[in-house]
């Protein structure tokens, strides 16, 4: 019997889902508010394609909401903490209230490990305190909770709270490299992290199908392998034949953060997902990851 799948706020990641999703001949149903996205969806062979803000309810009747699986996937719409506000918390509730009409049954929502405030480089897992956090991190805190308890309509949700992706066509270090940068923003000595776009899509799909057991349940995802920026670019510099370019020390502009402020600095444990869904990822580092995107894996 074919499955379906919806895939809200379908960016980047959303659109590898659905590829994969078409390959596996779920029918699939893709949301987005990107004229081009949609276009390159429609061309993928995406059954349905909405264009529209997930948090105007007007697509709610164009889209089914009996789904065996939704994936809310939606990124930041800009314009600072209103934008976070838009997408994340009022998207999230839009979803709820659509999802309320039908069945669903397991409902998955990506959200960031920017919820967690350590600066003192730290291991933290899914029990860290999240007190403290930014303005931005208590907006997706607040749309995570949408999911626990979810509306009586879902039979299970999930939360991934993904780190830094990159992949084909999205790698930010690579590209100030490539440019040619004399200086990058940012702590040089501050740890990054990292999972690889194939990776996420990977553990999405470990999650969805994991055993029914599993009610519910909160998951960081990376690739488990922080890394201080510098040694990044380092290693990135060497494969390019180009000069180191030194870090700022001033962190990048960013939306809803205070500029004065320094900005998290943690090692993210992903051993849970890996011992509840038997996730590993095939990138378990930035240098396999960053190797194939260089075409020299």
């Amino acid at each position: 019997m074919e499955q379906s799948m919806a895939i809200l706020g379908c960016g980047y990641l959303g659109s590898e889902l659905a590829r994969q999703a078409l390959s596996k001949d779920f029918r699939v149903v893709a949301l987005t508010r990107n004229p081009a996205t949609a276009e390159a969806l429609r061309k993928l062979g995406v059954q349905q394609v909405m264009e529209a803000e997930l948090d105007d309810d007007s697509w709610h009747e164009a889209v089914s909401s009996d789904q065996d699986y939704v994936v809310n996937c939606v990124g930041s719409a800009g314009g600072g903490l209103q934008g976070y506000a838009k997408s994340y918390l009022d998207g999230q509730d839009s979803v709820a209230r659509w999802m309320k009409k039908g069945r669903v049954g397991t409902f998955l929502y990506t959200s960031s490990v920017s919820v967690y405030p350590q600066m003192d480089g730290q291991l933290v897992d899914e029990t860290s305190s999240c007190e403290g956090t930014s303005d931005r991190g208590a907006l997706l805190l607040a749309s995570e909770s949408v999911c626990f308890p979810g509306p009586a309509s879902i039979e299970r949700s999930f939360v991934l709270r993904l780190a830094g992706i990159y992949g084909p066509q999205r790698h930010i270090y690579l590209n100030h490299l490539r440019a040619g940068a004399r200086e990058i923003p940012g702590d040089g000595e501050a740890f990054l992290n990292l999972i690889h776009r194939d990776d996420a899509c990977a553990a999405i799909w470990a999650v969805l199908s994991s055993s029914s057991e599993i009610p519910g349940r909160i998951y960081n995802l990376s690739d488990g392998h922080p890394v201080p920026r510098k040694e990044l670019v380092e290693w990135l510099a060497r494969r390019l034949g180009v000069d180191v370019p030194p870090f700022t020390g001033i962190p990048l502009s960013r939306t809803g953060a205070d500029p004065t402020q320094p900005l998290p600095n943690r090692k993210i444990d992903n051993l849970r997902i890996r011992e509840e869904v038997f996730w590993e990822p095939c990138y378990p580092s930035f240098r396999e990851g960053y190797a194939d995107l260089l075409g020299d894996a």
